[in-house]
């Protein structure tokens, strides 16, 4: 062997190593960077989930307004309490947290703001709504589900504690309607704007500790007859 190749084997072998540990951090960071993507995709998406229940539950406020609220004892509606209800609550400076207070963990408690109302493109100088509610979407479960102490579903539900829906409603006016039916239908003719407009605004929240990790907001507008 020549005095010039004494100690290459140690460099290569030095060289392969220092290689093969640069490959393997970023094969680490690789991963974990798709690890936070997964995350963050799943967190979007149970978010979006949460949305479209307000979205869901706001169209079913003003169809309960417009059919009578149901009676729970009778399982009958009261038709006599039938209304089309109309823009009333200033928003968002009035907003009801129905099923949860600050009794909850500062954690998870979400306090009444104006996040949900920043998130649409709202102009309207003294903004009214017919109503505006905020829910904890794992109260929700737990109270529907009653979980056993230690239970995977517990474990589940206690995770989604994180979660809020808040939905506000506005009129926004007459409309044409046309429908059939014994629950909803017209009272006036085939011409003419006989119906009255609402615009649902919904929001899926995300809580994390000191600040709302994630928005999702949702609208839809329905049409119910005068």
């Amino acid at each position: 062997m020549n005095n010039n190749e004494k100690g290459f084997a140690l460099v290569l072998s030095l060289v392969l190593l220092l290689v093969m540990s640069l490959m393997g951090g970023a094969l680490i960071v690789i991963s974990a960077g798709d690890h936070q993507s997964n995350n963050r995709n799943e967190d979007y998406q149970q978010t979006f989930y949460v949305a479209e229940t307000a979205l869901l539950e706001g169209e079913k406020y003003i169809l309960n307004q417009a059919l009578g609220p149901w009676d729970v004892k009778s399982h009958k509606r009261d038709t006599k309490k039938r209304n089309l209800p109309s823009n009333t609550i200033n928003f968002p400076t009035k907003i009801t947290q129905k099923n949860y207070n600050s009794s909850l963990s500062s954690d998870i408690y979400l306090k009444v703001s104006d996040t949900c109302f920043n998130s649409f493109q709202i102009t309207k100088a003294n903004f009214k709504v017919v109503a505006a509610e905020s829910w904890n979407f794992g109260i929700i479960l737990r109270d529907s589900f009653n979980p056993k102490s230690g239970t995977e579903q517990k474990k589940e539900i206690d995770k989604l504690m994180k979660y809020y829906y808040q939905y506000f409603i506005e009129e926004i006016g007459a409309a044409p309607f046309k429908g059939t039916g014994k629950s909803i239908k017209k009272q006036a003719g085939n011409t003419g704007t006989d119906g009255i407009a609402y615009r649902v605004y919904g929001c899926g929240i995300k809580k994390e500790k000191d600040d709302i990790n994630q928005v999702v907001a949702l609208e839809s507008i329905i049409v119910l007859p005068k």
